[in-house]
């Protein structure tokens, strides 16, 4: 299994005339995703690498639906409008990609879909990968770099970095073993999904063994994940490293959801914290595949 997408998943891509929706499209068909159908207003009739192009989600919904997810690739200022429009047809996973999406707007996201019971990951996130099965958004690229990079596997990655993300499933597979999901949830204070609750996703997948975290300063995500482990809903060994050791307080570090308020967020609260539940915080990321081989033998 694998958590979040899969072989099996339908995938519509919102703005996929344009430059990015064209290229990322291009790598997840190449990769084996389940693209179904893409949606750009006024665009209708057109394909993308094979992929037909409606002018709404429920024109693309009524012909080829129903969809497990999209992928949004349109500017930052319309992405609430998108995500609304895919949450009310029926939509239950989003990837919001872009940057610099407004935080009110990202709040109006996170309501709407609680009433929906539907789920978001990002904003400003590369996105979500099985290997071997799907990739929903950027990770790796291109596909001949995804398949080579990443490998089926026991490890699940979650990281508040997209290009650690990468790196640290990379040195995985290098080590000899390979991944059940990679997930990037989003550089930003505020995600749709962060590391508590994907860690909680592959607690209950049962080919997940181990789990590889990266961190960093800013926000209370790494605390409550020691949380989960503290309660024992959490009992997989989980193996993180925690960006930003040498940050200055109310400095961002890296992404706009690394940033130090007092001794909230800081990296030493959270290394701490994490130490004091039994998870394994190294020093380097390279650490990270030498201590999973440790565990997993």
């Amino acid at each position: 299994m694998a958590i979040l997408i899969d072989e099996n998943t339908r995938v519509l891509v919102q703005g996929i005339t344009g430059r990015e929706g064209r290229r990322r499209t291009k790598l997840m068909v190449e990769y084996g995703t389940k693209v179904v159908a893409g949606v750009t207003p006024g665009r209708g009739g057109q394909e993308v690498h094979g992929v037909p192009v409606f002018d709404t989600v429920k024109e693309a919904w009524d012909a080829l639906g129903p969809f497990d997810a999209s992928a949004i690739f349109v500017p930052a200022p319309l992405v609430k409008e998108a995500a609304l429009e895919a949450i009310e047809a029926g939509v239950k996973l989003l990837l919001l990609v872009p940057d610099r999406v407004p935080l009110h707007d990202v709040l109006v996201i996170s309501e709407f879909a609680k009433e929906y019971g539907a789920k978001f990951i990002g904003p400003n996130v590369l996105g979500v990968l099985s290997p071997g099965k799907a990739v929903l958004g950027m990770i790796g690229g291109r596909a001949e770099n995804a398949r080579k990079w990443f490998r089926p596997g026991p490890v699940g990655v979650a990281s508040r970095s997209g290009g650690m993300t990468s790196a640290i499933s990379y040195y995985i597979t290098q080590a000899g073993y390979g991944e059940s999901t990679i997930v990037h949830v989003g550089g930003d204070a505020v995600v749709g999904m962060p590391l508590p609750e994907v860690v909680k996703l592959f607690q209950e997948d049962p080919e997940t063994e181990a789990i590889a975290m990266f961190g960093e300063i800013g926000t209370t995500q790494e605390e409550r994940v020691a949380d989960l482990v503290e309660q024992g809903v959490v009992t997989k060994p989980i193996v993180a490293y925690i960006g930003g050791k040498g940050a200055k307080k109310g400095t961002r570090f890296s992404h706009a959801g690394a940033i130090v308020e007092g001794t909230r967020g800081s990296w030493e609260s959270k290394v701490t914290r994490l130490r004091e539940v039994g998870v394994h915080v190294v020093e380097s990321v390279t650490d990270i595949p030498k201590k999973i081989k440790e565990i997993l033998g």
